[in-house]
């Protein structure tokens, strides 16, 4: 009870012991009296600041909740007051992690009754994850300054933030069928106008995209459906080993790996593409089975924004990683034996793909270090996959897709 006193409340409230102890040692009632008093006012200012009702509320609107790292979400806290005493003076604290900037503070003269105040400020994740902010404190005390209590007005509100995901162009020939034959055409053969996939239309649909023939077949408005059917996907492979990675914070070499995966995703899903997301263990992060499981872009995002570096030190699979379809695999250290483990589950001729980190270059390590990128792109050209080479944090993603689309295997230069 008394943890509530402030230091002039316990300094007054020593005072009036001690003045209390002196007049019982010289019988002095006029200063028992005012020992007294001087006891029974930080205690009762004590009491009243515990027990007063003050009517004071707030809540919390973040906006957007959702925001890739390096981008500003608004936070705005609406405060109300309805108590009978007067509030003011008051200094709020809100609980943001440092993540996102630390705590803001505030001082607040009054909390108008009728319309009350509203507060705002700006945070900028430095970090992808799931951050709370919140709770929103402040101290209410007495007039004397005597005690002081802490009160939470508003609890804990969410805020994602994702990945970064740059613009990709281009895609790689066979993508989403696992072959390297040109995948727009496999995915044309056989479907005529007659086969069209059509649905319904809603309000807000494009008028040109109204499907003539069956509005009169059916005898109701159709429309196409702009979305390609499903031919097995790509599966996207995140390397999370921590061992296979170097730096930390927001420049270390997962963070790029985890940005270039979110990038590849969203930039497949735009083509009209499936997608499995899954880490070097096998667990699957988002997509899978269905039409649109593979389709949603907030999924995806919601998954890489709470994905953790993993413990595991080697990279093992108990079966194809990309489950016999088309593969691109974004990497850390890559041993010899991890090559081995990721080239010899691959079922022949599926296609398959890999952005490989020089992870060297985020801890400035020298390049006499035993991981060597170049001889495990060459593993991995040498099993039938394309291969680029981030060779740093400044390394364009763009860049290496292009590069990445445009480079042929072995087998393929082979055959022409």
């Amino acid at each position: 009870m008394l943890s509530g006193l402030t230091i002039r409340g316990r300094c007054l409230l020593a005072a009036g012991v001690a003045a209390g102890v002196c007049s019982l040692v010289l019988d002095e009632r006029d200063l028992l009296r005012v020992a007294v008093f001087v006891v029974a006012l930080p205690l009762l200012a004590l009491l009243l600041a515990g027990r007063a009702r003050f009517g004071l509320g707030a809540r919390r609107e973040v906006a957007p909740t959702r925001v890739p790292v390096g981008s500003e979400a608004q936070v705005r806290l609406h405060l109300t007051g309805s108590g009978r005493l007067p509030i003011g003076g008051l200094v709020l604290e809100d609980g943001a992690p440092h993540a996102l900037g630390g705590r803001p503070r505030f001082r607040l003269n009054a909390v108008p009754r009728r319309g009350g105040a509203v507060l705002t400020y700006e945070v900028t994740p430095a970090l992808r994850g799931i951050h709370h902010i919140g709770p929103l404190r402040t101290r209410i005390g007495d007039p004397f300054g005597l005690s002081e209590f802490e009160r939470e007005l508003a609890d804990r509100t969410r805020l994602v933030a994702v990945p970064k995901v740059h613009r990709l162009s281009g895609l790689p020939a066979g993508s989403g069928l696992g072959t390297g034959e040109d995948g727009s055409t496999r995915l044309r053969a056989g479907h005529g106008e007659d086969d069209v996939m059509v649905r319904q239309y809603r309000h807000g649909d494009d008028i040109r995209r109204v499907h003539w023939k069956s509005t009169a077949r059916r005898d109701e408005l159709m429309v196409r459906v702009e979305e390609r059917p499903w031919h097995g996907g790509v599966t996207v492979l995140l390397d999370r080993r921590s061992a296979a990675h170097r730096g930390s914070g927001a420049r270390s070499s997962l963070e790029w790996a985890v940005s270039a995966v979110a990038s590849v995703c969203v930039h497949l899903h735009r083509n009209g593409q499936q997608v499995r997301l899954v880490t070097e263990d096998g667990q699957l992060l988002a997509g899978g089975s269905g039409p649109d499981a593979g389709r949603d872009d907030e999924v995806v995002l919601d998954a890489l924004a709470a994905v953790r570096s993993s413990a595991q030190r080697d990279l093992v699979c108990s079966g194809d990683p990309g489950e016999g379809h088309e593969l691109i695999a974004v990497l850390g250290e890559t041993t010899t034996a991890a090559v081995d483990e990721l080239t010899r589950l691959r079922p022949q001729g599926t296609r398959s793909l890999a952005v490989l980190l020089d992870v060297r270059a985020w801890n400035g390590e020298s390049a006499s270090g035993g991981f060597d990128p170049k001889r495990t792109a060459r593993r991995l050209r040498g099993a039938g996959w394309s291969v680029v080479v981030a060779d740093g944090p400044r390394a364009s993603l763009p860049e290496l897709w292009r590069g990445l689309c445009s480079e042929r295997t072995d087998s393929e230069a082979a055959a022409s």
